[in-house]
């Protein structure tokens, strides 16, 4: 069973993202990588960084980036892929959305690859996302809080 909380652990955190950054094709999600990875707390400040632990491992991430958008911004859903499969991306975004509300959001939005990521992007179509446009193949999408 996984156990999400808000990041205490910087460094597993770090490694969850590097981990990510190392999919292939996933490259040109990970513009900033380096000053993200610098300073994780700034970078995320007026939103949160999530954590998933099973057994006290951590085994998942997920990111709320404050924007000066009305909006927020999703980033960083990454599942260890020896534990998927077990429903933990629902809960991750769900505990996203969650975190979203307490922050007062009205809306989140995020970019995923639906050619690198299509299992992600077939969950967040059933989770009721929705497409608000294509940019060779990134593909932007909301959802109302």
């Amino acid at each position: 069973m996984i156990e999400i909380r808000n990041c205490d652990d910087y460094e597993a955190a770090r490694e969850l993202i590097r981990e990510y950054s190392q999919i292939k094709g996933a490259e040109s999600c990970f513009v900033s990588l380096d000053r993200e990875l610098a300073d994780l707390p700034s970078y995320y400040e007026g939103g949160t960084l999530l954590l998933g632990y099973e057994d006290g491992k951590a085994i998942a991430t997920i990111a709320i980036k404050r924007t000066d958008a009305p909006w927020a911004e999703a980033k960083r859903l990454y599942i260890k892929p020896e534990y998927r499969g077990r429903g933990y991306a629902r809960k991750m975004l769900n505990a996203m959305l969650d975190k979203c509300r307490e922050l007062n959001y009205d809306e989140v939005r995020f970019t995923t690859k639906p050619e690198v990521m299509s299992i992600g992007y077939s969950l967040y179509k059933k989770m009721g996302f929705e497409e608000l446009g294509n940019n060779e193949g990134t593909v932007l999408m909301r959802m109302f809080l």
